[in-house]
Order: C-alpha cells, then structure tokens, then sequence
C-alpha cells in the first residue's frame, strides 16, 4: 500500500511538473533558491574554492538534468559497445543506487543486485566491462583504475552533478518528456537549467515537440530483442510468439509507460499492466496471484529476480543505437584532451 501511495504521488507530481499549474507557482521561490544553492556549489569547483579530482584516463559523464530515470543505462551500454570497437578499453563507475554501499566495490555478473545496485549489475552482465560502485564517485574510479590498470577510459552512468569528478565529454539524456515545465526543482524536473553546457544531447523517444535546437543534440533509438525466459535464459522467443496471449507487463524503471508503449508498438495486447516505483525492490515474487499467461519484465527488474520459479516470466532486452556521428564526435573529445 505504502508503494502504491508513493508511486501514485510521483505521478502526479510528474504530471504537474509537465505544466505551469498552482502546483508549480506555489514552489517558484524554493526553486530559485535552489537555483542559487546549486550555482554556488557549481561555482565553488569551477573558481578553485573546492578541489576537482582528475583521473589519469578520461571520464564520460552520461548523466541527466531532471530528476528520474531516462534511459541512460542503454546509452551506457551501447556506448561501451561503440567505444570497444574504436578500439578502447572502457571502465564503469555507477553510484549503486538502492544498496547501503560506504566504500568502493566491484561488480560481477554474479554480484547479488541489493548489494551492488540494479543498474550497475545489468550493465556487468551486459558488457563484461569492469564496474565499480560507490556514492563517493571519485573513490569508485580510484578503485577501478587501480584494479584495471588496463583501462584507458571511465564511463560514469550518472554523476553529472558530480562535480568534483573531472570529466572529458558530458552527455545529457532526455527522455520524452524533455525538461517538462523548464522550472528547477520543486517547481519543476530541473537539478540545473535547460542550458547548462553540455557536449552533446539525446533524446529518448519520440518528442511532442520539435527536436530542440540545441548544438549535437541526437535521437536515440531504441529497439527490443527476443524475450529470454527467467528460469531457462538460453530459451528465447520472439515478441511476436507472444500475441494473443493474456499479457502482464511489469516494469520498475524510471517511465514504465515507455515500456508498456514499445510492446504495443511490437503488436501486442497487454491485458494489464504494473507501473511499479523506479529501483524497484523486489522481496518477493508480486505476480503469484496474476492471472496472465505471460508476464514481461525489463532486464533491469530481471537481475533482481533471479532464482524465481515461475515459468509465465519473460524477459524483453532493449537496445540503444547510438549515431555514428555522436561516437565521432566522443572519440575525437577524448583523444584531444588533456587526459590523454
């Protein structure tokens, strides 16, 4: 009930931030103020009053400007992809969010997903790339470097406000919703302005508007694969085997709609759907009493329910395409700067 309550509240406060109601005019004056609070601290690194740590390779930020999830973790993904076949050798740092984690730790395909976070343990599974954790994000690339000596560039999932990180390149990902009603936080989505600089910006999903006209800004394009059952991962399917099923479709992310939206745009008819809070901890199995002949879930609440035994759960991966122009643009970045 008490998951219910919240996840119902953050709707309505995402579906307030998407326009400039009562709700967002009676938070403006604690949105300036924690506009001036971010400027300051931003300021305090970038005058010399806070020391910025560099790293000996160069470190892409793959980051947000709103709050919530909007797809980084398939640009990560992919990007690690992109960058392996230009012939590097990435690293990742995340900050675990959701596990108790007070020093740097590393991540294995085999790391249990409370101890290290969901998101990290997703992109281990998925790349094989060396992956560390920790809040302190300067720590968790410390601990990456010395582990991975071979290394010779860190992706950050998240930690744009990081600022006492040295970055190379920062990405910016927006999802459709883009920065909704433009306002900082309460009033709006906005941890900083929608101008704040940036190398390049990617927009995931169609946008109601016109594609802004931002310098680098670039579409991302995400696609799904065959389903892979949870008991037996070898065992995979295409969505298409799924139609005329009764279907559940759970997804514990940042936007569940955005996943309910791609099955139906893959031809299915989703007989109900569960919209459940990003990072969603699973204790037990929540679809026992569920009617569903099949029930689709997202890879990131798979690594979460490993060792289930029901047989109705299938897993759909997704996949980002990143341009080619933008992984141009991100290896020309790191080969001129002053890491390197």
């Amino acid at each position: 009930m008490l998951k219910n309550w919240k996840l119902h509240c953050e709707q309505y406060v995402w579906r307030e931030w998407q326009r400039r109601g009562l709700f967002s005019w009676a938070l403006r004056p604690l949105s300036y103020l924690f506009g001036i609070i971010a400027a300051l601290r931003r300021a305090s690194f970038t005058s010399g009053l806070r020391r910025v740590e560099r790293m000996s390779v160069p470190v892409i930020i793959v980051g947000n400007i709103t709050v919530g999830g909007t797809g980084k973790t398939p640009v990560v993904i992919a990007l690690i992809d992109g960058l392996c076949r230009a012939g590097f050798n990435p690293g990742v740092i995340s900050r675990g969010y959701g596990a108790q984690i007070k020093a740097p730790r590393a991540v294995s395909a085999q790391s249990d997903a409370t101890e290290v976070g969901d998101e990290p343990l997703l992109i281990a599974q998925r790349t094989g790339a060396p992956v560390w954790v920790c809040p302190d994000r300067v720590a968790a690339a410390r601990a990456l470097c010395a582990a991975h000596p071979e290394i010779d560039l860190i992706i950050s999932d998240d930690g744009l406000q990081h600022y006492r990180l040295a970055r190379a390149v920062e990405l910016v990902v927006f999802d459709q919703r883009l920065g909704g009603n433009g306002l900082l936080l309460p009033a709006g989505p906005l941890r900083e302005p929608m101008s704040r600089r940036r190398d390049a910006t990617l927009i995931n999903g169609p946008s109601p508007h016109a594609l802004p006209s931002w310098p680098n800004t670039f579409t991302l394009n995400l696609t799904t694969g065959a389903a892979w059952h949870l008991d037996n991962p070898s065992l995979r399917r295409p969505l298409s085997q799924f139609v005329d099923k009764r279907i559940l479709a759970a997804a514990g992310i940042g936007e569940p709609e955005r996943f309910f939206s791609t099955l139906r745009t893959q031809g299915l008819t989703l007989t109900a759907t569960r919209a459940l809070p990003d990072h969603f901890a699973y204790s037990a199995n929540p679809f026992i009493h569920t009617s569903a002949e099949i029930i689709l879930i997202t890879e990131k609440d798979a690594v979460k329910c490993q060792g289930w035994r029901d047989a109705r759960l299938w897993v759909v991966p997704v996949d980002a395409t990143l341009d080619s122009r933008l992984l141009t643009l991100i290896t020309e970045k790191v080969r001129g700067s002053s890491f390197t």
